[in-house]
């Protein structure tokens, strides 16, 4: 596990170089990249093109908080993803819009440009928040943001999760139903399980985001399940998963808790010891586990 009192920052161009150099030559089954101090996009350009996996990220929109001055050059960072993207790999861009005087529509925006990019629209998912604090007066509370799963190419790997069904066991089920509109029914076995829906619910806020308390320190943190779903679907072990404005940490914790390497930036040093000390937590979890 990478050492959680040291902070590497890729601002510096030494710095930068000779990290990158570690991450060229690491192999799939080396232990995680870790976490940084650095600027996304100039962080992409030296990164090994077609090199990650999946990516997990939720990205500021709207200037709606204060990212502690960072300025979000949305085009260049889509650019950089599709560049270190593999072919087959996923993008899953949580984002909403901002709510004021109408909707911004920045969602739709930024989507429709993955696509001009080269980017694949896979699919729009939901996501919806259980407990929604803003109420609006003259309209539905807004309860939810939206999940773009983006591909370049055809997904190398989808592991649907699945959800119980109402109804299991045996009935009888209708079977060759005709023009005549006569139902003729067989005995027959109803699955006990099926994949979910592309509408995924999570809790908020402290005990249904996380039960970190640290993680709260940063404005806008999204639920660990929310991230864990996406890195099980979509990634198996070993494979690499990117937050490049990671936050609090909690995509790559995520993918670390379930044996994927990982590898996140931020530009604030203070969120990147955030991230560390959560997945510090997790790694001391693994090895009480094993004493």
């Amino acid at each position: 596990m990478q050492d959680n009192n040291n902070l590497v920052d890729f601002n510096d161009v030494q710095t930068r170089e000779t990290e990158m150099k570690k991450i060229s030559n690491n192999k799939p089954n080396n232990t995680p990249l870790g976490l940084y101090v650095a600027d996304c996009v100039t962080y992409m350009k030296d990164m090994p093109a077609e090199s990650v996996d999946l990516v997990v990220t939720s990205p500021p929109y709207d200037n709606l908080r204060d990212y502690k001055g960072y300025h979000f050059d949305f085009k260049s960072i889509a650019l950089g993803l599709f560049k270190v993207v593999k072919n087959g790999g996923v993008v899953v861009w949580v984002i909403g819009d901002r709510i004021n005087g109408g909707r911004s529509l920045t969602s739709f925006r930024q989507g429709l440009y993955f696509q001009e990019i080269g980017f694949s629209m896979h699919d729009v998912m939901i996501y919806q928040k259980k407990n929604t604090p803003f109420m609006r007066s003259n309209a539905y509370t807004n309860c939810y943001e939206f999940m773009f799963v983006l591909s370049k190419g055809k997904p190398n790997t989808f592991n649907p999760l699945k959800e119980k069904t109402v109804r299991s066991g045996y009935e009888m089920l209708v079977h060759n139903k005709k023009s005549d509109g006569i139902n003729k029914k067989i005995l027959g076995k109803l699955k006990s399980e099926k994949t979910k829906t592309n509408i995924w619910k999570y809790a908020v806020g402290l005990g249904g985001t996380t039960s970190d308390k640290i993680a709260f320190n940063h404005p806008a943190v999204f639920p660990e399940k929310l991230a864990e779903d996406h890195i099980l679907t979509w990634s198996n072990k070993g494979d690499l998963v990117f937050d490049p404005m990671c936050g609090s940490g909690t995509t790559c914790k995520m993918a670390f808790t379930h044996e994927r390497r990982y590898l996140g930036l931020d530009i604030s040093e203070e969120y990147i010891k955030i991230a560390k000390c959560r997945i510090e937590r997790v790694g001391n979890d693994k090895m009480g586990r094993l004493l």
